[in-house]
């Protein structure tokens, strides 16, 4: 069973490597994007949580005039923290385990918000965020975002619920690398965030969303506990699928801290605003990764 999920999830990562980060990655969407569909009907009431409802975890919830300012039609929808977490694939012995979706109900219509990478550190994202409770699960590249590490610093704190995780030191091809070298990679980049942030990391994406069985038994011994690819990935107006033509419950979206440079002039808070449209033309809510894993 574990051969079948994992031969899955890499057939998955592989389809969508091509639009992960770095400067293979595929920024203005020239490998044709399909366009969103829009769903009919809204999410559903949600589980019984502590948090507040209608709001990420840990956050009070946007104002009723944020969503306008940023250019937004409607208030966004959070769903609260589940009572319990969703059955999830267990690693093997030594192993992280590999997630790309959520497993929740067919019925929790329920998306996941990532940004990779940290080369972009736009001021006014970080007013955006901040406005609209963006619980956001980032994963840092020690290379592009130790420019400037308190930038993420402050999206974290802006309370929304933001976390900082892994996306290692330099953004390699981890297939490509024998296992010392994807562990320096990896452990690493969990010594800097954790010197820097106070926390070592539970969660690491691979470039390219590429890795190989050394890439889980690495990341393991870093002490992480879960390998987070995606199903679907923004580009500059529309989302990029695996597979299909919309969204699904508990899928993990890949976003990018860019900026005009690699979005044909337009800026990350432009980028941010289409992707949250999009999510809310399908009638999804957005959650926080962590409350789940």
């Amino acid at each position: 069973m574990r051969r079948l999920v994992a031969g899955t999830l890499a057939a998955g990562a592989l389809a969508l490597s091509l639009t992960g980060c770095g400067k293979s990655a595929d920024p203005v969407g020239r490998l044709g994007p399909k366009a969103t569909q829009e769903a009919s009907g809204a999410g559903p009431s949600g589980t019984p949580s502590a948090a507040p409802a209608g709001s990420p975890s840990g956050s009070a919830g946007a104002s009723d005039e944020a969503y306008r300012k940023w250019g937004l039609t409607a208030p966004l929808a959070y769903a609260p923290k589940p009572a319990r977490k969703p059955p999830l694939p267990q690693g093997a012995p030594g192993r992280a385990a590999v997630v790309d979706r959520i497993p929740v109900p067919a019925d929790d219509k329920v998306v996941f918000l990532t940004f990779d990478d940290g080369a972009e550190k736009d001021p006014e994202f970080l007013k955006m965020a901040a406005d609209l409770k963006l619980p956001i699960a980032m994963f840092l590249t020690d290379s592009a975002a130790s420019s400037d590490y308190g930038y993420f610093e402050k999206l974290r704190d802006n309370g929304s619920a933001s976390t900082v995780n892994n996306h290692t030191l330099t953004h390699p091809n981890l297939r490509t690398l024998p296992y010392a070298a994807q562990k320096r990679e990896i452990c690493g980049q969990q010594d800097h965030l954790e010197k820097r942030f106070g926390t070592r990391p539970a969660l690491f994406r691979p470039p390219f969303g590429n890795y190989n069985d050394d890439t889980l038994r690495a990341a393991s011994e870093c002490g992480v506990a879960h390998v987070v690819l995606w199903r679907v990935s923004m580009q500059i107006n529309n989302f990029q699928y695996a597979e299909g033509s919309a969204l699904r419950p508990g899928d993990i979206v890949l976003a990018h801290f860019r900026g005009p440079s690699e979005l044909k002039g337009s800026t990350e808070t432009q980028m941010t605003a289409r992707m949250l449209q999009r999510i809310q033309e399908q009638g999804f809510r957005i959650g926080r990764l962590e409350d789940y894993l």
